[in-house]
């Protein structure tokens, strides 16, 4: 059984809208720096926020993504083309096409999208960010590869406008 307000109203309702603005905060938050941090702490009690990066210059490990196809480099839009729009990465992360390994892409190419539909997730430190079509068209190509990573604002798909 919840625990109950004062007033014996159910106290759950208040932690997951709680816990849901902590969410939603954190991502605006990692959506507006420039690089991901090592570690994030937030505390709720007297508000404590702490975020660590690596120090400059310290050596950093990276492993090149798996690419079964074997075109890893990023390609290059042209985001010029007024007849092709860019869905972009809302995060710093690592792209994937499909909800999980071994699964069907959300989209492929030659596809069509209605804005708000998922297109992708990007994961940052653990959280599985949806990418979303912000525009109605056809997927003309895909410019990363699956489980490559992605900085913020990185041009993920082409699309061809539809009008809608």
């Amino acid at each position: 059984m919840s625990p109950e307000n004062d007033d014996g109203t159910d106290r759950e309702p208040d932690l997951t809208a709680a816990l849901d603005a902590v969410r939603r905060s954190t991502l605006r938050l990692l959506a507006d720096l420039p690089r991901p941090p090592t570690a994030l702490r937030i505390r709720a009690g007297a508000l404590t926020l702490e975020a660590e990066w690596a120090t400059v210059g310290a050596p950093v490990a990276v492993a090149p993504a798996a690419d079964p196809v074997g075109v890893a480099a990023p390609v290059t839009a042209a985001d010029g083309d007024p007849a092709r729009h860019v869905v972009r990465a809302p995060t710093v992360g690592v792209f994937y096409r499909a909800p999980e390994p071994g699964a069907k892409p959300f989209v492929t190419e030659g596809d069509i999208v209605q804005p708000g539909q998922q297109v992708g997730i990007v994961e940052a430190m653990k959280l599985m960010i949806p990418v979303h079509a912000d525009a109605h068209g056809t997927v003309t190509e895909v410019l990363r590869a699956d489980g490559a990573p992605v900085e913020y604002d990185e041009p993920l798909m082409a699309l061809s406008p539809l009008d809608g």
